[in-house]
């Protein structure tokens, strides 16, 4: 598994060759810097780290910055492990965007959006009471019973409730590559990627 970090540009749409309008999301992605080289000696497994997105020597921690000193590097942002690259890598080293091609499969990680405290109509698709007929006028959208009284006279763990919505990780697989521009170090990528603009995603090859 090797890949890229990357940044969530936005989203647009291109038309294919049969003249049909494809939504895609610009991802900027790289260059990264391999920061550390994992071995199954020393860490027990093998995996290359690698940094990407510059930040200031005050906005870095002591350890941190010994860390980047040991790579030959500026302070960075975001740190994450890939387990193989194709070619050897030495630390040091920078990888851009030209290791993805058009027509490659990816999947993308990242941060969905927040959305706050969400009742369970929003958060797990309960229908709520349809209409306003039989004296209802107080459970248009609330959760119903929770439960049985007397026995279990609990409620179930894992029972679906209102709570905080979004903000979880998530992975979205086997999304195609339609463009790489590698002046800009973009890629455009076929769908809807998890995250608000600007958000830290990670680019699986």
């Amino acid at each position: 598994m090797s890949g890229l970090i990357g940044k969530k540009i936005g989203m647009t749409s291109v038309f294919g060759a049969d003249g049909k309008n494809i939504p895609c999301t610009v991802i900027e992605a790289g260059p990264c810097v391999v920061t550390q080289l994992k071995t199954p000696e020393k860490d027990g497994y093998s995996a290359v780290q690698i940094a990407y997105d510059e930040t200031t020597e005050k906005h870095t921690s002591n350890s941190l910055l010994g860390h980047f000193k040991k790579a030959n590097t500026t302070p960075k942002r975001k740190l994450v492990e890939f387990t193989s690259f194709e070619n050897e890598l030495n630390l040091g080293d920078v990888i851009t965007v030209d290791i993805f091609e058009e027509n490659d499969w990816v999947d993308v990680t990242g941060i969905s959006k927040g959305k706050g405290f969400q009742g369970v109509v929003k958060r797990h698709g309960f229908a709520g009471v349809g209409g306003q007929t039989h004296g209802q006028h107080n459970r248009q959208r609330k959760p119903g019973s929770l439960g049985a009284s007397s026995y279990p006279s609990r409620v179930f763990k894992g029972k679906r409730l209102p709570g905080q919505m979004g903000g979880e990780q998530v992975k979205v697989l086997n999304l195609r590559v339609l463009k790489v521009i590698p002046e800009s170090n973009l890629i455009l990528v076929k769908g809807s990627i998890p995250g608000a603009k600007g958000a830290y995603l990670t680019i699986e090859k």
